[in-house]
C-alpha cells in the first residue's frame, strides 16, 4: 500500500536517524495492511499518521556529580505517545545505548502491548543514556533525583505511570520514588516495581519473565505439547531471563543457557538458578564467575561468538526464550534454531529478533510469541500495582499470579483468534499487531480529532 510506504517516507524526514524507530512501525504498519484495505474509517481519520506521531515528547539535560565531585551531564527522555486506552505506562531505561529512536521504538511498541492486555492503559516509554554499572550508591541516588526533578511536572498517578526497565530496578525507583514525594508532597501511585515496604506489589519484579513462560505454556497447548521435559534456550541474566528461568523449572522444562555483555554460559544438565541470582543479584558480577561454582559448565566469550550472531541460538534445544535486548536474534540465529529442531521462540524482550529473522521464522512455521504479547506480563502486573495502591490493598503472591495468569491467556487468545480471523492461524505477529491497534484506533476514533 502506498499509504504505509508514504507514512515511512515521512517519518523519515520529521524523526531522521532513527532506525529501530523505523523498523518497529514497519513491522506493525506492514501486519497491519489486511485490517487498513478492509477497513477504510481508519484511513479516514487519519490513524495511522496519527499513531506513529506521540502525543508528546520530552528530551531533557539531567546533570548530576559524580563521588569525585566532577559535574556529569546525560540526557533523559519521556515519549508519552498514544493515551487512548489510558493513562501512559511504560518504563524507563537507563543505559547507554538509550537514544530518541530506541525510547520511541519501545514506546510505539507499548501502546500495542498495553492494549493486548485489555486492561486500561495507554503507551509511553523514557529513560536516560546513564549507565547504572560501576557507579556508587550515592552517584545513582544524585542522578535519579536529578532525573526526577525534571520528569514529576509530566507524570501522575492518572497521566503517566513509569516502571523499570534495563538499569532501573527496585534501588532506582526508590530514589525516583523519593525525590516525586519531596517535589510534590504526594505520597500516591506514580511508579511501579516499588519496594513492597511502600506499596509494591508482589510477583512484579518475576511478571515479565513468568508471563514470557505462560504464553509459551498456552502456544504449546495449542500444538498437544507442554513445557515438560523441553530443553530450553534462554538470552539474558537479568529480572526477565532470572524468571523465565525459574517458572520453566517449576514447569517441568529445563532450562541450559544465560547470558549476559560478557558472553554465554551453557550448563547441560540446566542452570543453576542458586548459583545465577548470586552472581546478578546479590554479587553483581560477570557471567564467567559461574564456572567457579559450577566448573562443567561451558563458558563462550562474546569475542568467540559467531559473526553472524549470538551463540546462544547456536545450541540445540526446544524452545528459545529471548530475554536480553533488541535485536539479538539475527537471520542467521533463527535459521541454525530452525535447523537444531527448535518448535517454539516466545519473546521475553523488546523486539529481540531483526525483521530478517522474523521472517524466517513466520516462513518456518513454528511457534512464535512476538514480544508485544509474550513479555506483557511486566506490564500487565504493573497494572496490578497500580490498582492496589488506588485501593489501599496488598494482594498474596498466588492472588497476583493467578491474575497474571488469567491475562496472559487472554492475550494468547487474542492474539491467535485474530491470526484465524485473518486467515494465518500461524502468524502470531499479525495477530497481536492488529488485536492492539484496533482496540486503540477504534477508541481514538470515539474520542474525536485530538
Amino acid at each position: 500500500m502506498t499509504y504505509i510506504h508514504d507514512t515511512i517516507l515521512k517519518l523519515q524526514k520529521t524523526s531522521p536517524a532513527q532506525a529501530e524507530f523505523y523498523q518497529a512501525v514497519e513491522e506493525v504498519l506492514d501486519s497491519l495492511r489486511p485490517v487498513l484495505e478492509s477497513n477504510e474509517k481508519y484511513q479516514r481519520h487519519a490513524i495511522i499518521e496519527r499513531i506513529v506521531e506521540p502525543e508528546r515528547q520530552i528530551m531533557f539535560r539531567v546533570p548530576w556529580v559524580d563521588d569525585q565531585g566532577n559535574v556529569q551531564v546525560n540526557k533523559g527522555y519521556r515519549v508519552e505517545f498514544n493515551s487512548a486506552l489510558g493513562p501512559y505506562k511504560g518504563g524507563l531505561r537507563f543505559h547507554p545505548s538509550v537514544n530518541a529512536s530506541i525510547i520511541k521504538f519501545l514506546g510505539f511498541e507499548q501502546i500495542f502491548k498495553n492494549a493486548l492486555t485489555g486492561l486500561p492503559l495507554g503507551g509511553g516509554k523514557g529513560g536516560a543514556n546513564f549507565d547504572p554499572k560501576g557507579k556508587s550508591d550515592s552517584e545513582i541516588m544524585r542522578f535519579c533525583q536529578s532525573f526526577m526533578n525534571e520528569l514529576y511536572r509530566h507524570i501522575g498517578p492518572t497521566t503517566d505511570v513509569p516502571a523499570g526497565d534495563i538499569g532501573v530496578g527496585a534501588r532506582e525507583i526508590g530514589y525516583l520514588f523519593g525525590q516525586y514525594k519531596r517535589l510534590t508532597g504526594n505520597y500516591d501511585g506514580v511508579l511501579t516495581g516499588k519496594s513492597l515496604l511502600w506499596g509494591g506489589s508482589l510477583v512484579r519484579k518475576e511478571a515479565t519473565g513468568y508471563g514470557c513462560v505462560y504464553f509459551a505454556q498456552y502456544l504449546l497447548e495449542d500444538k498437544g505439547e507442554t513445557l515438560a521435559g523441553k530443553t530450553c534456550l534462554v538470552s539474558g541474566a537479568g529480572n526477565v531471563a532470572i524468571y523465565t528461568i525459574e517458572k520453566l523449572y517449576q514447569l517441568g522444562a529445563c532450562p541450559v543457557t544465560c547470558s549476559d555483555s560478557s558472553g554465554t554460559i551453557y550448563h547441560a544438565k540446566g542452570i543453576n538458578l542458586e548459583t545465577l541470582k548470586e552472581l546478578k543479584e546479590v554479587r553483581k558480577v560477570k557471567l564467567n564467575a559461574y564456572l567457579e561454582v559450577h566448573p562443567e559448565a561451558q563458558f563462550i566469550a562474546v569475542n568467540d561468538y559467531p559473526s553472524d550472531g549470538h551463540a546462544v541460538w547456536r545450541i540445540s534445544g526446544n524452545l528459545a526464550f529471548p530475554c536480553a535486548t533488541q535485536n539479538e536474534l539475527t537471520k542467521a540465529d533463527a535459521e541454525a534454531l530452525i535447523a537444531n529442531g527448535c518448535m517454539a521462540i516466545s519473546e521475553g524482550a523488546n523486539m529481540p529478533s531483526t525483521q530478517n529473522a522474523v521472517e524466517i521464522i513466520l516462513k518456518a512455521k513454528i511457534g512464535y510469541g512476538p514480544g508485544k504479547a509474550a513479555n506483557a506480563g511486566g506490564v500487565s502486573t504493573s497494572q496490578l500495582e497500580m490498582a492496589q495502591n488506588a485501593s489501599m490493598q496488598c494482594w498474596s503472591f498466588e492472588e497476583v499470579d493467578e491474575k497474571l495468569k488469567v491475562i496472559m491467556a487472554n492475550i494468547y487468545k487474542s492474539t491467535r483468534d485474530t491470526a484465524v480471523e485473518f486467515g494465518e492461524p500461524h502468524n502470531l505477529v499479525l495477530g497481536a499487531n492488529i488485536a492492539g491497534f484496533r482496540k486503540v484506533a477504534d477508541a481514538m476514533i470515539e474520542q474525536g480529532i485530538v
